[in-house]
């Protein structure tokens, strides 16, 4: 058994669950989806059912109603003198929810290849002699990829030396990289909310407390309620995404960068900025970057090209001033041992040679799904608030009730796989959002249909006056 979680962090976790009754069922399958999108992992002890009753202020025959239930689908597992544990999930879960071939996976955010990179592999393998003739192991990245990422940060703006760049295996081994050098169990780390939940996962895993602030896709970043934050909490790190934020789309204003700059100055917190989705530009043109401390080591920036060219090309970033290089080159051993050859070379290839080609076509590809999306949401389920969003990868959509997590569980049912707002919360909520890619092919229309299939199902199932009451918890 790898982990517990307690009573009342699952209470938090559910969130706004009873959207139906029986009650057992409701918190049956909303502890299935916090299984089902990875809030729960796998061999998680969860709360005995006299511990779970008192805190959801249920009857214990409920709980143990619920707990059967997902025995029955194959979702836990009851060891005795361990209590109730979470199994991993089947490809295909119990009672036609489907997560194989078939599907709509609408949870992965990630564009299909640049046309262009089958071509640039085959030229770098023409080159496999020169490449075999290296090590093999290099923590640091080769040269030419180096001076490549270095070149890219100079023409944004942001002057930068090779010796500033350390390549990774993609950008989530860069935060874990980061996270685990800067941080110490118990530490603060002020998190927007909603947020990247892979991010937020590294950094609980590092043993960090999130303080989240909040941002929307209209106003933006409170920066009243960060300022407190940094203030307040005094937080070692801020992991902020300041172009395109996963998943709000929204980018920070000049105001706004200076702002949260100068808060973490202050505090004495490094920024941790996520730049992974900065040149998914649609229709918003430049922005500088901003961020331009007069500590060197208060700002550390991550990239990678998963958005950008390929989620199958695990080569990203991190660029900090050279001290802090050298830290994470001393600590990276222990997680890797560094990023493969062919891949830095053909990276190298894509950024010196192609990358302004990438980023136009990028641009065309997200604005042909980000309109049909945005239509076809817009004509099928009016009631929905879809935002404009100027480039990144997704929609954070409104919806006219808070049932994010009961409408993705009942529309796995009919082929299409969706993440629920609270996915995307540091501390709860978001229940009424809904995040939908955009980097899939224009052609959406069956996905929202059957989206919107399953939202009038799962309004109509909702008892008269829950709305109101969720609207409270939530």
């Amino acid at each position: 058994m790898d982990s517990r979680i307690s009573a009342r962090s699952l209470a938090v976790a559910l969130g706004g669950w009873r959207t139906r009754e029986p009650a057992y069922e409701a918190l049956a399958d909303s502890i299935r989806l916090l299984c089902l999108d990875n809030r729960i992992a796998p061999r998680t002890a969860l709360p005995a059912e006299r511990d779970l009753a008192a805190t959801l202020t249920l009857s214990r025959s409920t709980v143990a109603a619920a707990y059967r239930s997902l025995r029955e689908s194959g979702h836990i597992a009851s060891l005795r003198g361990s209590g109730s544990v979470t199994l991993p999930l089947r490809r295909r879960d119990p009672g036609g929810v489907v997560g194989g071939e078939g599907a709509i996976d609408l949870q992965q955010a990630s564009p299909p290849a640049w046309p262009g990179l089958a071509g640039v592999m085959t030229e770098v393998a023409g080159r496999a002699a020169a490449l075999v003739s290296r090590a093999g192991y290099d923590v640091l990245g080769g040269i030419e990829l180096r001076e490549a990422i270095a070149a890219l940060y100079e023409q944004k703006g942001v002057p930068t030396s090779p010796a500033e760049v350390l390549v990774t295996t993609g950008a989530q081994s860069a935060i874990h990289l980061v996270a685990a050098v800067l941080l110490r169990r118990g530490d603060r780390v002020v998190v927007e909310t909603p947020t990247y939940p892979h991010a937020a996962d590294a950094l609980r895993r590092a043993g960090a407390r999130l303080v989240g602030v909040p941002v929307t896709t209209r106003g933006g970043w409170d920066l009243e309620r960060a300022e407190q934050a940094f203030a307040r909490t005094l937080p070692v790190m801020a992991y902020l995404m300041p172009d395109f934020q996963n998943p709000t789309g929204r980018s920070m204003d000049p105001g706004e960068r200076e702002s949260l700059l100068r808060a973490g100055e202050r505090s004495g917190a490094v920024l941790v900025l996520d730049e992974t989705t900065a040149d998914l530009d649609i229709d918003r043109g430049f922005a500088a970057p901003g961020f331009g401390s007069a500590d060197p080591s208060a700002v550390v920036r991550i990239g990678s090209l998963g958005k950008t060219v390929w989620g199958g090309l695990r080569v990203g970033w991190i660029r900090a001033e050279g001290d802090l290089i050298r830290r994470f080159v001393a600590a990276r051993p222990a997680h890797d041992l560094g990023t493969p050859e062919f891949e830095q070379a053909v990276a190298a290839t894509l950024l010196a040679e192609h990358f302004s080609e990438i980023v136009t076509q990028r641009s065309e590809l997200l604005r042909a799904g980000r309109d049909a999306l945005s239509r076809a949401v817009s004509e099928r389920l009016p009631a929905w608030n879809v935002p404009e969003a100027r480039g990144g990868v997704a929609l954070w959509i409104e919806m006219d009730a808070p049932l994010s997590s009961a409408l993705v569980l009942d529309v796995r049912s009919r082929g299409v796989l969706l993440s629920a707002g609270p996915r995307f919360s540091v501390d709860g909520g978001h229940d009424r959002h809904l995040r939908v890619p955009f980097t899939s092919p224009p052609d959406v229309s069956r996905a929202v249909e059957l989206i919107a299939e399953s939202w009038d199902r799962v309004r109509d199932g909702v008892p008269a006056g829950a709305i109101d009451h969720l609207e409270s918890v939530v």
